[in-house]
């Protein structure tokens, strides 16, 4: 299976609060992939809206995403294209 891995950096105002966490664990879940964001220690399932938030994740942090399983790619773009979108967030 394929495994990709990619960093990417937050940049909506908020970080990784219980918003936008909730709107990346949905989306995580829509596909047939096992989603991981490591950032320094820490490390959480993107589907886990709880582990995403105790990631503690800020404006202007670089996360890796580590992505294996049938729908890797399409996860990653997905999931990069949420968080390059600052969530849909106004700023």
């Amino acid at each position: 299976m394929p495994r990709i891995e990619r960093e990417v950096t937050i940049q909506n105002k908020l970080g990784l609060h219980a918003r936008a966490a909730t709107k990346l664990a949905v989306l995580a879940n829509e596909f047939d992939a096992n989603i991981l964001l490591v950032q320094g220690q820490k490390q959480a399932s993107a589907a886990s809206v709880l582990g995403l938030l105790m990631l503690e994740t800020g404006m202007g942090k670089t996360i890796r995403l580590i992505v294996d399983g049938p729908d890797a790619e399409p996860a990653m773009e997905a999931i990069c294209n949420l968080i390059n979108s600052r969530f849909d967030e106004a700023s």
